[in-house]
């Protein structure tokens, strides 16, 4: 389990860390805040990006958030998915 239940911090996985600077420079361009987390604070292939929620977000800058994050992970091609093969 990545992060704790009760914390606000939520990690999203990048696992390439070529892919680090990238990631926080494309979220700066869309006005998001986000904190880049690579070796040797985590291992190597661990790196992640860390997203600090709050009560004061609307459902709409959740959701706005979660287009853009989206939008980088395509443009970075962070995006993983199984195949039918296992």
């Amino acid at each position: 389990v990545l992060g704790h239940y009760d914390s606000p911090i939520m990690p999203v996985m990048l696992y390439n860390p070529t892919k680090i600077a990238a990631f926080s420079r494309e979220c700066f361009k869309r006005g998001l805040a986000v904190v880049v987390v690579g070796f040797p604070a985590v291992p190597i292939l661990m790196s992640r990006a860390r997203f600090c929620i709050s009560a004061g977000h609307t459902r709409e800058d959740m959701d706005r958030a979660l287009e853009q994050i989206e939008e980088v992970a395509d443009l970075l091609k962070l995006k993983y998915s199984k195949s039918i093969f296992g």
